[in-house]
C-alpha cells in the first residue's frame, strides 16, 4: 500500500490548529485520499510533510514572531517550500506569505507575494469583516476548480493585502473596495478567508490542494 499523503499543520500557538486539521482530513476523506494529519512545531516534521498548512489569526506580527521563536520551525517551512512542497496559508497564515505586516509596527513576512499587510479601508462598512463573502474569481487555477457559481468564503479580518501584482490573485472579495480573497505564486498559496470555517467551499479548496501537482516552485 502506498504510503498516506502526510500533511503538516504549523503549531506557533497562531490559532485554529484543531478546526484546520479536522478539515484537511475531511477534504481527504471526501476525495478517497489515504492521508494523514499532524499538528507540529517539530521543524523534521514540516520538512518531510508531502503538504504544509499555516493557519493564522489575530495580530500579523504576533504570529510572525511566534514562529521565529521555536527555534528552526520557519527555516523548516522556507527549505520544504523551496524544495517544492505545497504550501497552504489561512487567513493570517496567509498574510504572512506577503512581503511586510503594518499592524504594531513593520513586520517582516516570507516575502513570497508582492505587497503588505495594511489597516482595511471600509467607509461605512464594519471592521473587523466578519461573515460570509461572495468570491470573485480571477481566473482558472487546480485550486478553485469545481468551487460552482457565486461560492462564499468565511472572513474574519481588519487587515489585508495591499499593493500586489495582479499574477498572483486568483480570487477577490467585495469590502468596501477589491480585498484579495486567494493568492497563488508557484508552490504556495493562501485564503484571506478561513477555508476550515467555510463548509463544502472550504472543503473543495483544501481538496484541492492535497491533489495539487504545482507546475512551478518558488
Amino acid at each position: 500500500m502506498a504510503q498516506p499523503l502526510s500533511i503538516a499543520v504549523v503549531d506557533y500557538e497562531g490559532g485554529n490548529l484543531a478546526s484546520a486539521a479536522r478539515a484537511a482530513m475531511r477534504a481527504a476523506e471526501l476525495s478517497g485520499l489515504n492521508a494523514s494529519v499532524i499538528i507540529t512545531n517539530e521543524p523534521a516534521e514540516v520538512r518531510r510533510a508531502d503538504r504544509i498548512i499555516l493557519p493564522g489569526q489575530g495580530a500579523f506580527a504576533d504570529c510572525a514572531h511566534g514562529l521565529e521563536a521555536i527555534a528552526g520551525l520557519k527555516d523548516s517551512i522556507l527549505q520544504a517550500v523551496a524544495k517544492g512542497t505545497p504550501f497552504l496559508g489561512i487567513c493570517v497564515g496567509m498574510q504572512l506569505m506577503a512581503e511586510r505586516g503594518l499592524e504594531h509596527g513593520v513586520t517582516e513576512g516570507f516575502g513570497w507575494i508582492a505587497g503588505e499587510i495594511a489597516p482595511m479601508d471600509a467607509p461605512g462598512l464594519r471592521l473587523p469583516q466578519m461573515g460570509w463573502n461572495e468570491l470573485d474569481l480571477h481566473r482558472p487555477h487546480p485550486l478553485t476548480q469545481g468551487l460552482g457559481p457565486a461560492p462564499h468564503g468565511y472572513f474574519v479580518h481588519s487587515y489585508a493585502l495591499r499593493n500586489t501584482t495582479d499574477d498572483v490573485l486568483l480570487a477577490s472579495a467585495d469590502y468596501g473596495g477589491s480585498v484579495p480573497a486567494i493568492v497563488c505564486r508557484a508552490n504556495v498559496a493562501g485564503t484571506q478567508f478561513h477555508v476550515e470555517k467555510s463548509q463544502t467551499v472550504g472543503l473543495k479548496i483544501l481538496a484541492n490542494f492535497l491533489a495539487w501537482q504545482p507546475e512551478a516552485t518558488f
